[in-house]
C-alpha cells in the first residue's frame, strides 16, 4: 500500500453492471447472478462464469492523482492449452481510456477439458496502482477483468471518492454465451457488448456466461427482476455444443424463457439473437469437444462430434436453431410487437469468416469482437435500430 493513500469503502453504490455484491472475509465479490440463483444452479462452470465480472466496473468521482486496487484473482488454465494472459483492469477517465494493468497473485484454477477435473493452487492478493492522474475532479471508471474471478480486497485513493448516480442513460440488459462473455477479447472494454454499449451510449449489464447460455429459468427470473430499458438474448451455441436438448424441448424452453422476462418487462424492447456463424456446428450437432490432435499445441481447436443424421430425430444444429428462433419470434409478435429477431450471421457470417476465421473454431478473435460490437450498435441500439423500435 502506498503510504499517502486512504481506503475507500467498497460500497455497492460504486458498482455498475453487477447483480449482487457479496461481502466476504477477504473483501467483496461481485456476482452476475443473485445468491438464490447460485444456490439453485451449483454448476461449477456457471458459478465460475458469473463470478468473472464481464461488464462490471466501479464508477466514481474523485480528484485523486493515484488510485490503487488490491484484489485476489482466480485465474483459469486448461490442461493441454497455452497459458492465458493475466486479466486486465482498465481505467477510463472522463470517458477516455487512460491506463490498464494486471494484478499479480491470486490462485490458478486448472481445468482438464477432457475429464472435467479441477485443481486449485495457493496464492495471495496482489496490488495494482494507477498514478499520474489529473488532480481535477473527474469521473473514473475502473473496469474489472472480464475473464477471471475477481475478489476485491481494497480500493485506495489520495483524495475523497464519491459514487456517481446512475443518471438517465438507458440500461441495456444482455444475456449470451462465452462470445458475449468476451472469450478471446483482450480487455474488458474490448468485448463486443462493451464496444456496442460505448458506441450507443447505454449502460451495460452483461449476463454473458461462458458455456452457460442454456435457457436456465433462474437466469430468466434474474433478468425479469433487473432494471432494463432494452433487453437482448443471444442463444444457441451452448445448447448445441453441450448437446443439452432436442428441438421439442428447445422450443418450449425458449418460449418459457421469454415468458418469464415478459413477466417483469411486458413492453420493453426485447431482441432475440440467433447464433453467429460457427462452421463446425452449422450442420453437425453436438456435443462439442476439444480436438485431441490440438491439445498440447499453441492452437487448441474445438470440433463437433455429433451425427448430422440425428437432426431428423430432433438434434439441434445452428441452422436448425436459427430457423426455429425466427419462427418463435414471428409467432409471438402477433401479441408482442416489441419483440424482435436478429439473425446472428448479420454480426458474423460467411464473408467475415474468410477474413476473420475463428481461431479455435468456436470463438471470435479480438478484432471480430470490435466488428460485432460496432455492427450490433448500428443494427440494434442506436436510433433506428431494432431495440429503438416500439410497437
Amino acid at each position: 500500500m502506498t503510504d499517502h493513500l486512504q481506503d475507500v469503502p467498497l460500497d455497492a453504490s460504486l458498482f455498475r453492471g453487477v447483480v449482487e455484491v457479496e461481502h466476504t472475509p477477504r473483501g467483496v465479490q461481485p456476482h452476475r447472478l443473485p445468491a438464490w440463483a447460485r444456490r439453485q444452479l451449483p454448476d461449477p462452470q456457471l458459478l465460475m462464469a458469473q463470478a468473472q465480472p464481464s461488464g462490471v466496473r466501479l464508477v466514481f468521482r474523485t480528484a485523486a492523482t493515484t488510485i490503487e486496487v488490491e484484489a485476489f484473482p482466480t485465474r483459469v488454465a486448461y490442461v493441454g492449452a497455452p497459458p492465458r494472459p493475466l486479466g486486465v483492469y482498465e481505467l477510463i477517465v472522463d470517458g477516455v481510456p487512460t491506463a490498464r494493468g494486471s494484478v499479480d497473485g491470486g490462485v490458478v484454477l486448472t481445468i482438464d477439458m477432457t475429464t472435467g477435473g479441477r485443481d486449485v493452487s495457493a496464492g495471495e492478493p496482489g496490488t495494482l496502482t494507477f498514478g499520474g492522474l489529473p488532480g481535477t475532479d473527474k469521473t473514473v471508471e475502473l473496469w474489472l477483468p472480464h475473464n477471471e474471478m475477481t475478489e476485491l480486497v481494497a480500493l485506495r485513493a489520495d483524495a475523497p471518492v464519491s459514487a456517481v448516480p446512475a443518471g438517465d442513460r438507458p440500461v441495456w440488459l444482455h444475456h449470451g454465451s462465452s462470445i458475449s462473455h468476451g472469450s478471446n477479447a483482450l480487455t474488458p472494454t474490448g468485448t463486443w457488448p462493451a464496444i456496442a454499449s460505448a458506441a450507443a451510449g447505454v449502460d451495460l449489464i452483461n449476463l454473458g456466461f461462458s458455456g452457460s447460455a442454456l435457457l436456465d429459468p433462474a437466469t430468466a427470473r434474474t433478468m425479469r427482476d433487473l432494471r432494463a430499458d432494452v433487453i437482448s438474448v443471444k442463444i444457441g451455441i451452448n445448447l448445441v455444443n453441450a448437446d443439452l436438448m432436442r428441438l421439442r424441448g428447445f422450443t418450449a424452453a425458449m418460449h418459457g424463457f421469454l415468458d418469464t422476462i415478459r413477466d417483469g418487462h411486458p413492453d420493453t424492447p426485447l431482441l432475440l439473437i440467433s447464433p453467429i456463424l460457427c462452421p463446425i456446428h452449422e450442420d453437425t450437432p453436438g456435443p462439442g469437444r476439444p480436438d485431441p490432435a490440438t491439445l498440447g499445441t499453441d492452437a487448441v481447436k474445438f470440433m463437433a462430434v455429433g451425427d448430422p443424421a440425428d437432426v431428423a430425430w430432433g438434434k439441434l444444429t445452428l441452422r436448425v436453431i436459427r430457423e426455429q428462433m425466427r419462427q418463435i419470434v414471428e409467432a409471438r409478435r402477433q401479441d408482442d410487437p416489441n419483440l424482435h429477431y436478429l439473425d446472428g450471421s448479420e454480426l458474423y457470417g460467411e464473408d467475415d469468416a474468410v477474413v476473420h476465421p475463428l481461431p479455435d473454431a468456436l470463438h471470435p478473435d479480438a478484432e471480430t469482437h470490435v466488428l460485432m460490437g460496432e455492427r450490433f450498435a448500428k443494427l440494434a441500439l442506436i436510433p433506428g435500430g431494432l431495440l429503438a423500435r416500439r410497437g
